[in-house]
């Protein structure tokens, strides 16, 4: 369980619009940025409560569940 304030994850977002869904999950949890992110981009690896990756494939499409960290 998270440590982090509000909301954490949106398994209900795979398959939808990451624009969108990035607009849902900071509707839901004002404690956090949303970045739409191309599959295989390198990220940074330290864990923060503020930032939900939404991954997405090369249709804008969700590809893994987003989450705090």
């Amino acid at each position: 369980m998270s440590q982090c304030p509000g909301k954490n994850s949106w398994p209900e977002l795979v398959g939808a619009n990451g624009k969108e869904a990035a607009e849902q999950i900071e509707k839901e949890n004002e404690n956090v940025d949303a970045i739409v992110i191309l599959e295989g981009t390198p990220t940074t690896r330290d864990f923060r409560c503020e930032r939900v990756w939404v991954w997405v494939n090369d249709y804008g499409v969700v590809t893994r569940i987003p989450r705090t960290g």
